[in-house]
């Protein structure tokens, strides 16, 4: 992403040798608007998580469906923060008019975006399949995965592309930071509305149920219209050969991480269901995890495009400003949205497991996965600058999905150790 802000400055001191008042003051714009964008996020990830909390009944009656909700929030996630990661860049270097005027670089980004959906969505269906046959999980058949992820992604692709495209309009016209704002929002109505899409299309595929040879033609149908979609787009232009090409094999890769969180999760699926609170702090804890990863990586993105920071082997100067930011925002955040969960799960007059153990299980599973990722995201960072990436393509995506498979394996990890041991 190409985007220098005005206000850092090259020289930083030492972040040992200062104040943390001084730290905070230096650097306040960047954690109040990190802040800001993280408390929107919550909103849309705690309304993710009750409708998560209320699938109990989709849970039980479509078994592996737990397997497929991680991949298809991180999906949304994946494919539309790149998009507007691209939107801003050709949007600040004059490829794409700021009066929202269709043009061939943002048909382009449309239909890619559109086509990469639908691939990963099938893939997604199949590797759920795969996940729950090798862990020896009691699942649904493979048709129902498939259909129930397409038709899943289609939904989110007709209500996310314009999304996606007013917010990165809006973004640039009112100069609001990118790397702070605009990526965190659109992955929070990512979450807000995968979830809705995912049992829309349940019903969906329930009323394909009185005849199994409907739903075989269907996937057919389905199959060959992506496949030529792909092609089409492969071949359409050199810009949506770019981004297929340097996003498809990241993007499967996502696809696979976010079906291994998946199966994390449904590893512990009793516990799950017996804790509605917990369930409800999954997307809320993937969400907030994934975007201020993705505040991480887009600012170390243009910090290695504005010369602000080299790709050394040993992360120093400021690097370790937005760690430092990093951490901040995360002492913040993960306690508070562990008191949302918990909030709501009273609310809605379902049993949670106290205040206490879940701000401590959110508030510890959030550092320990800040202090894992900080250092992946800067070596993802610098590998893709230093081999010519488009960081838009890449760290973003893989970072949010790495982080969903990890914050799955903490989160369920913790809570099992401080249920256990305090209940």
């Amino acid at each position: 992403m190409i985007y220098v802000k005005k206000q850092q400055k090259k020289i930083r001191s030492s972040l040992s040798t200062r104040t943390f008042s001084e730290f905070f003051s230096e650097h306040d714009y960047v954690i109040k608007e990190g802040l800001i964008a993280l408390l929107i996020c919550a909103v849309g990830d705690l309304i993710a998580g009750i409708v998560l909390g209320k699938m109990t009944f989709f849970l039980e009656s479509f078994p592996g469906l737990l397997v497929v909700i991680p991949g298809a929030i991180g999906m949304r996630g994946n494919i539309f923060g790149s998009f507007a990661s691209r939107l801003s860049t050709s949007l600040h270097i004059g490829l794409i008019s700021p009066h929202f005027e269709f043009s061939d670089d943002l048909n382009n980004n449309i239909f890619s975006s559109f086509v990469l959906t639908l691939v990963l969505s099938i893939f997604l269906g199949i590797v759920a399949k795969i996940f729950c046959i090798l862990l020896h999980y009691h699942s649904m058949d493979l048709i129902d995965f498939i259909l129930i992820c397409t038709i899943a992604g289609l939904i989110s692709n007709l209500i996310m592309l314009p999304i996606t495209m007013f917010i990165s309009f809006k973004s640039f016209e009112h100069g609001w930071d990118p790397d702070n704002i605009t990526s965190p929002i659109i992955a929070a109505f990512g979450d807000l509305f995968t979830l809705p899409a995912i049992i829309v299309s349940i019903f969906i595929l329930k009323s394909l149920n009185f005849n199994l040879i409907v739903k075989d033609v269907i996937l057919a149908i389905i199959l060959i219209a992506v496949l030529m979609s792909f092609i089409h787009c492969y071949k359409l232009s050199y810009e949506t050969k770019t981004i297929l090409r340097q996003s498809t094999p990241i993007l499967l890769l996502c696809s696979f991480l976010g079906g291994s969180a998946g199966g994390i999760l449904n590893s512990s699926v009793e516990t799950l269901l017996s804790n509605p609170s917990l369930l409800t702090l999954i997307p809320l804890f993937s969400g907030e995890s994934g975007s201020l990863i993705s505040i991480l990586g887009a600012r170390i993105s243009s910090g290695l495009h504005s010369g602000l920071i080299e790709p050394l082997s040993k992360p120093e100067g400021e690097t370790i400003h937005n760690f430092g930011i990093c951490y901040i925002l995360a002492i913040v955040i993960f306690p508070l949205i562990g008191i949302l969960a918990e909030t709501s799960s009273i609310s809605f007059g379902t049993i949670g497991v106290g205040f206490d153990k879940i701000i401590l299980i959110s508030g510890l599973s959030g550092i320990i996965l800040v202090t894992v990722m900080v250092f992946l995201v800067y070596y993802i960072s610098t590998s893709s600058y230093n081999n010519n990436l488009d960081p838009d393509n890449i760290v973003i995506p893989i970072s949010t999905s790495v982080t969903d498979s990890i914050s799955s394996l903490i989160l369920i990890s913790m809570s099992l150790l401080i249920l256990g041991t305090l209940i």
